[in-house]
């Protein structure tokens, strides 16, 4: 398997209602991101596109086959400061 580049990985931060209360309630972020990209990749991708660490990434195909990965940060990071430097807030 071919390894993505980590600037190949992420296509853009999802903005949506359910998305920012996943922001406020969980400490997520939710990204769409490229369909042949795992889990590993979408953590490596986030981490150093947005220097901070990432515990936990979950990731699905929707229906339009569109690949979301729901990027859940460490405590000592905000998922809202994020946010806000990326425009969603």
């Amino acid at each position: 398997m071919v390894k993505l580049d980590f600037r190949d990985v992420v296509l853009y931060p999802l903005i949506s209602e359910d998305a920012v209360t996943l922001i406020e309630a969980e400490n997520k972020l939710t990204f769409i991101v490229n369909l042949k990209a795992g889990k590993n990749d979408v953590k490596r991708a986030v981490e150093q596109l947005y220097q901070v660490e990432v515990a936990e990434v979950n990731v699905l195909v929707t229906p339009e086959g569109v690949k979301k990965a729901y990027v859940k940060l460490e405590p000592e990071f905000k998922a809202a400061d994020l946010a806000v430097k990326l425009g969603i807030f």
